[in-house]
């Protein structure tokens, strides 16, 4: 009996242990998908997990809706691309802070015979107003990304009001919109890391880029601890430090797919 006892008691140490070792830090992220899906969260993570023994836990989804989380409450941190939505944020007193982590830029894909003939255009407003007036299906993201706002503003911007049987809203992820656009073979704006890790491309490829307007700045928030004492505050600090700091901004410009750097450090 006492032999068993023994072992018992062994055994629950054991699981102790086991579980003491397992129960890390955490904080919950809402971010974009182009983090995400690009692999250079799968990248930069496991390097701030050595230096703070924190994990991050990724909730990736559109900029809108991962606003909609961090407003909720229901993250700790909030790494998103669209900065004039993330200055309102701060303004209605969600956030107590917004940094500049790193750029890249949007481009625009579409069919190799490029029916549009956007490769010719001088600007991203003449590209967008060709893709009108050939009526050329474009599929669009459709899901209040960071991605789709800057879409949405570059139609604006070409005086196109984007409806019509050519223009699909999709209510999709970069991922997905890109899978459709290529079985479509319809034009689509993407972000550059989202489309150089893409795998199916079929007959898409690369035909606009460079426009100063199709710049791409990813931004980093403090939530506030007034309106939700209960998240993680100290711990989303030391995430959004390490993301301002020389270790993270090294750690974001080493992530590279095929030789290529995907994100810019730009922190301030």
């Amino acid at each position: 009996m006492k032999k068993t006892l023994n072992l018992l008691l062994a055994g629950v140490a054991s699981m102790g242990l086991a579980f003491g070792a397992c129960a890390k830090d955490y904080i919950t992220l809402a971010s974009t998908t182009s983090t995400e899906n690009s692999g250079l969260f799968a990248s930069i993570l496991p390097k701030f997990e050595d230096a703070t023994g924190i994990q991050v836990r990724v909730v990736a989804v559109g900029t809108g809706q991962a606003f909609e989380i961090a407003r909720r409450g229901d993250s700790d941190s909030l790494l998103v691309h669209d900065t004039t939505g993330e200055k309102r944020f701060v303004e209605n007193d969600f956030a107590t802070e917004r940094a500049d982590v790193m750029y890249n830029d949007f481009v625009l894909i579409g069919p190799a015979d490029d029916p549009a003939n956007i490769s010719e255009a001088q600007g991203a407003t003449e590209a967008f107003a060709a893709i009108a007036d050939a009526e050329a299906p474009f599929a669009s993201r459709g899901d209040d990304s960071g991605t789709n706002r800057a879409e949405l503003r570059l139609w604006k911007n070409a005086g196109v009001a984007a409806d019509g049987d050519w223009y699909r809203e999709l209510g999709s992820g970069m991922g997905p919109t890109l899978n459709t656009a290529a079985a479509m073979d319809a034009y689509v704006m993407s972000d550059r890391a989202t489309w150089v890790a893409f795998g199916n491309r079929q007959n898409l490829t690369l035909l606009f880029e460079g426009d100063k307007v199709l710049f791409n700045q990813y931004g980093s928030l403090l939530l506030s601890e007034e309106k939700h004492p209960h998240l993680k505050h100290d711990l989303a600090q030391q995430w959004h430090n390490w993301l301002l700091s020389e270790d993270g901004q090294q750690a974001i410009a080493e992530f590279k797919v095929d030789g290529q750097q995907l994100f810019f450090p730009n922190a301030k």
